[in-house]
């Protein structure tokens, strides 16, 4: 990476000049052994382009797993910062880590300094890590947080993967019958003058055909507009939730996502309760990532009974959060001081179960995909038959 910088050198004159360096500090480094006092250095401008790539989440979690790998050997928070803000990260991720290492270096925690460079983690990330330092095992702590960190990716991921096909087939369908309206049907357009006496299901083929292909440029222009409105809307935080509460009320998929949801949020409580942080800050940084408001919504009942003296088995049954089997478990982790445990297990009971019903959604979601559209199809074809033959029979 290249850096311009602006210095004084030991007899007062100004001295200007680049250098090739992996990141800023470096640069400053340089400049200061050669005997010049730093005025300021700056990237240069052919490094724009390069500046332009942001990192991915695989490059955050790989150097968030590097870092617990540094704490957990037994390096020192300054010397594990020090490292990762000399790693070649992207610039943005590295920026990151240099603001993060002049944090430590004034005095901060190491949770605050994350907190302040901005990092992009969940609340509960850095509540674990606060946990770790008041406990001394702050190595142990953002592994925790790293390892659900990536488990809540994975159950994101794995939800958008499951819908990937299905709405890929649905688009294709949709653009095969617009090219069929467009290039197919307005070549037998002519019958429709032909005969006056075609049957309804033609008539309604070729005529959508004839008005699609003389207004093809407007339909897509309208087309356009409403995919660009849609993700403009879809930015606001309110249309967003609108949406996951109609998509949790969808047969089939609803209670899908409801066991998704509920695996989530058992992972986080887990990990939470494990590395000490109390009950009920360990549900009000859980109950944020829940994508069901209902169910958050339930959570803040939830925490108000724990408040006033009931359990949490007990004050998850009466706000009708989980299924049976769940408050059983979590019951007997409370009577046998092993709630972290039985969170754990109930998280991998509710993923197995929300895997299961989502390869039955698929199982059925896809053949009907392809029905529904095999019928439009279907019924464009016949329609065309349908004209053929009536125009056929009428010049015999």
């Amino acid at each position: 990476m290249i850096f311009s910088y602006k210095a004084v050198s030991r007899d007062g004159g100004r001295v200007f000049g680049e250098l090739n360096a992996q990141n800023k500090r470096e640069a400053t480094r340089v400049v200061l052994a050669r005997g010049l006092t730093v005025v300021s250095i700056e990237q240069s401008k052919s490094n724009q382009k390069v500046l332009k790539k942001r990192s991915s989440p695989e490059d955050l979690m790989l150097s968030l797993h590097e870092m617990a790998t540094l704490l957990e050997s037994g390096v020192s928070v300054a010397e594990t910062i020090e490292a990762q803000s000399n790693s070649h990260y992207p610039p943005d991720l590295s920026e990151r880590y240099l603001n993060m290492a002049d944090e430590i270096r004034k005095g901060s925690s190491f949770s605050d300094a994350m907190k302040t460079a901005d990092f992009p983690v969940p609340s509960y990330f850095l509540q674990l890590l606060k946990a770790g330092e008041l406990t001394g095992n702050l190595g142990l702590s953002l592994r925790s947080g790293v390892s659900q960190f990536e488990y809540d990716m994975k159950s994101r991921e794995d939800i958008v993967s499951a819908l990937i096909y299905p709405l890929i087939l649905v688009g294709s369908g949709i653009a095969a019958v617009l090219l069929i309206f467009l290039f197919v049907v307005p070549k037998f357009a002519p019958l429709v003058d032909r005969s006056s006496d075609l049957p309804l299901l033609s008539l309604l083929v070729l005529n959508g055909g004839m008005w699609f292909n003389e207004n093809a440029s407007i339909f897509l222009f309208f087309a356009f507009l409403s995919c660009v409105a849609g993700y403009w809307l879809f930015q606001r935080d309110d249309v967003r939730r609108g949406v996951k509460s109609f998509a949790f009320r969808i047969p089939i998929v609803g209670g899908w996502l409801d066991e998704a949801d509920v695996a989530m949020w058992t992972a986080q409580m887990s990990t939470l309760l494990s590395g000490k942080v109390s009950l009920l800050e360990a549900l009000d940084l859980s109950s944020v990532s829940v994508f069901s408001e209902r169910r958050r919504s339930l959570l803040k009942e939830v925490e108000r009974d724990i408040r006033a003296g009931e359990g949490l088995a007990d004050s998850l049954e009466k706000a009708d959060c989980l299924n049976t089997t769940g408050y059983n478990l979590l019951r007997s982790g409370e009577r046998a001081g092993k709630l972290p445990e039985m969170m754990l297990s109930l998280a991998h009971l509710y993923e197995e179960a929300s895997k299961r019903r989502m390869q039955r959604m698929l199982s059925l979601l896809e053949p009907l995909a392809i029905i529904g559209i095999g019928c439009v199809i279907g019924m464009i074809i016949i329609g065309v038959i349908l004209a053929v033959t009536s125009a056929n029979e009428l010049v015999i």
